[in-house]
């Protein structure tokens, strides 16, 4: 595949590591990341943003062929499609949540990178890919499993028993096609008797002034700047639960 690589840092440059244009059209967002974009939520290849540039140097970046591994999602349209429609329907799916899977269904399913050329996180364990690790958004969902297993041998209580397990996820609406349709297409590609989430609770993005709250970009109200006030804990989490958009009555 091609991917994006600066000359100057003698490196390619994925994810965060890369900025431009929102390809989308009518997004305007100019700085969307190569993986993502805030604004309007797409998910991207970072040879489609417009006018790249190297976040670290800010270089122009040149496009380089490089070997990278993929979750084959066109393979397991029938299966990820049976699942969505049944745990949408006998479980407890947020309206947003639902229309972001229908869109990425409509849209098309098409390959995935689940790799990347960094030195940070999971190795590849195989020779031709010794020098890349896995796409964080491939093996995170793979740690709810992971880390249940380092509590209990008997992890697979959970994991392997969905006649008797529900799972429940909580997460803002940028994050929803991980675990609607990457990780459970992970999961059912393997073949083995998974419990797949059922319920998913997604919450809107929380503004505050110049934009959504965002830790990389130092937008919002942070930990140590609240208790720094001396405001008591429990009026943060007031406003922010009555402040939050899904409390906002639409007659759509």
């Amino acid at each position: 595949m091609q991917q994006l690589y600066c000359e100057s840092c003698q490196r390619f440059l994925a994810d965060r590591f890369v900025v431009g244009s929102c390809p989308v059209e009518g997004c305007g967002n100019d700085t969307a990341r190569g993986d993502q974009c805030d604004r309007c939520g797409r998910l991207l290849n970072s040879t489609e943003l417009i006018d790249p540039r190297c976040k670290v140097c800010e270089g122009i970046p040149i496009v380089r062929d490089t070997d990278h591994l993929f979750l084959e999602l066109p393979l397991l349209k029938e299966q990820l499609e049976k699942y969505i429609d049944e745990a949408s329907a006998t479980g407890s799916w947020s309206q947003n949540a639902v229309r972001i899977t229908d869109a990425w269904l409509k849209e098309g399913l098409r390959p995935r990178c689940i790799t990347r050329d960094l030195k940070w996180g999971v190795p590849v364990p195989h020779e031709k890919y010794k020098d890349k690790v896995f796409y964080v958004w491939f093996d995170a969902p793979i740690g709810y499993i992971s880390i249940t297993a380092c509590y209990t041998p008997e992890w697979e209580k959970w994991w392997k028993n969905p006649e008797n397990v529900e799972l429940y996820q909580f997460m803002g609406k940028d994050n929803v096609p991980f675990h609607t349709v990457m990780f459970p297409s992970a999961l059912l590609g393997t073949g083995e008797n998974w419990t797949l989430m059922k319920n998913i609770s997604v919450t809107e993005y929380l503004n505050y002034e110049s934009g959504k709250f965002s830790k990389t970009k130092g937008i919002g109200v942070f930990g140590n700047d609240a208790k720094a006030t001396n405001i008591p804990a429990d009026v943060w989490r007031y406003y922010l639960l009555s402040n939050r958009p899904e409390v906002r009555f639409r007659l759509n």
